[in-house]
């Protein structure tokens, strides 16, 4: 990869017959003269920066029109990467960007890597790396909060937090080496200001730790499958909740034969729902494996919504499918009570039930709960939906991840490096508990100094870089 070079590529998604209008992006030192070889632009309209003309995309030798498009010029620095940039706005689909993109190609340009426009923008000052991940993050966003989120980190929120914190321990540091190196012309350290220093930016890192599990959740989302009996409701459930016909539903038994998935927003938090097939011994090939699939399904969710038939009551085939999934975080769903004059109550004790407790893997996501909720449904007529989400949120500890509480949601890698932060300073008390020399203290206040600059991109290694920008796609 070389800054050197001038980069091209579509930066937006295309699909036949889909999308009114498709845009290729340059940008580098070349980008202006390349764009003036296969744009021609009617009548005297200059060539200025941060101006739309208007025209035609031609072949430079064969003059033949590729296509009619406008074209957006910012000139260095006032452009997203701080270099010349130009992007061609044509029309959408696939072969008129295509051939665009090969005409730039064709006059030098370089294909653009994965995320090598936001990393050119980093490289050239332009954002920090907790604004460029945010911008990945926005991209990816499943949710409006996860949304609004990468947006207050786009703003630089997150960054303006942690250069605080950065620049209260290199002020500590800059005092404790001045003693070290000047001691006789010094005063004696102020060791109550140090102390109440770290013991600050501690707290404000552990602070800024907490919105880790919220933004887990909000980039991937929660994972919830319903199971049962056959016939027992689950793809009316389903269909209710997601408010389409994204199930078949019929009263016959083993209708679903596979796993489908529905993507829902609960309380702001992304929801791959899946419909399994209903869990039951079975002589039918094709049934026998979506049963399968059924259970493997359960296994992998963050919740398992477990549905008995209200007009049935809990019978024994619900205490196997349940055994099969009490390792997990589970909502038991009543359905049918529309058809049930009092539905039978579940067998489970309610000593038991608060028994059940989220695995540990899970709870740490800020999943589960002591307690066994139930709730009553009735599908077919869309009712109890809205007490089936509030279980939900319930069970995710929706109060204590609100967006209203929180304006940033780091991310794992912003996570580890911070949790060196705490680590750290944790060491430099220790360090002064224990009246070590004055180096001691240095030595673990760098590495929390150098942890914070990892987040910000103050201090970063080529790899990380390569490791963050890899998972952007290539028009960004």
């Amino acid at each position: 990869m070389s800054l050197s070079d001038t980069i091209v590529a579509i930066a937006t998604a295309i699909s036949p017959q889909q999308g009114s209008v498709g845009i290729v992006r340059l940008s580098g030192d070349r980008a202006v003269a390349i764009a003036q070889q296969i744009f021609y632009a009617g009548g005297k309209q200059a060539w200025e920066s941060h101006r739309i003309l208007y025209g035609y995309v031609k072949h430079p030798s064969t003059k033949a029109i590729v296509d009619e498009s406008l074209l957006l010029l910012m000139k260095a620095p006032r452009s997203f990467t701080r270099e010349d940039v130009v992007e061609f706005h044509c029309h959408g689909g696939i072969m008129a960007v295509q051939q665009v993109l090969n005409l730039c190609l064709e006059q030098g340009a370089r294909l653009a890597e994965a995320g090598e426009f936001s990393l050119r923008a980093f490289l050239n000052g332009r954002i920090d790396l907790t604004q460029a991940e945010s911008i990945n993050d926005l991209v990816g966003a499943k949710s409006a909060q996860a949304a609004q989120a990468a947006i207050a980190s786009l703003r630089g929120k997150l960054a303006q937090s942690l250069k605080y914190l950065r620049s209260k321990c290199l002020n500590v540091l800059t005092e404790i080496e001045a003693r070290i190196d000047f001691e006789d012309d010094l005063p004696p350290l102020d060791v109550k200001w140090v102390k109440a220093e770290i013991l600050a930016v501690s707290q404000e890192s552990q602070q800024i730790l907490a919105t880790a599990d919220r933004g887990e959740l909000l980039r991937t989302g929660l994972k919830v499958a319903i199971v049962g009996r056959p016939n027992v409701g689950k793809s009316s459930l389903l269909n209710a909740w997601s408010r389409s016909d994204r199930a078949i539903v019929t009263d016959l038994p083993g209708t679903t034969r596979d796993v489908v998935d529905s993507q829902l927003v609960v309380g702001g938090i992304p929801i791959q729902v899946l419909d399994t097939a209903g869990i039951r011994e079975t002589e039918d090939v094709v049934e026998k494996i979506g049963v399968e699939r059924s259970r493997q399904a359960a296994q992998s969710a963050d919740l398992v919504l477990m549905v008995i038939d209200a007009s049935v009551g809990w019978i024994e085939k619900d205490a196997e499918i349940y055994a099969t999934v009490c390792d997990r975080p589970v909502i038991l769903v009543i359905n049918k009570i529309d058809i049930a004059l009092t539905p039978s109550p579940s067998p489970i004790g309610r000593g038991e039930q608060e028994q059940i407790l989220t695995p540990p893997l899970l709870r740490e996501r800020g999943l589960g709960g002591e307690g066994f909720p139930i709730v009553k449904t009735a599908a077919s007529q869309q009712q109890g939906i809205e007490d089936l989400e509030a279980a939900i949120l319930q069970c995710i500890h929706q109060d204590a991840i609100a967006a209203a509480n929180l304006e940033v949601a780091i991310n794992q890698r912003q996570k580890a490096c911070l949790l060196r932060v705490v680590q750290s300073l944790a060491n430099v008390q220790i360090a002064i508990a224990d009246q070590l020399p004055l180096d001691f203290w240095t030595i673990d206040l760098r590495d929390a100094i150098s942890a914070i600059g990892e987040i910000t991109g103050e201090e970063v290694t080529e790899s990380v870089l390569d490791q963050i920008f890899s998972r952007f796609c290539i028009g960004k």
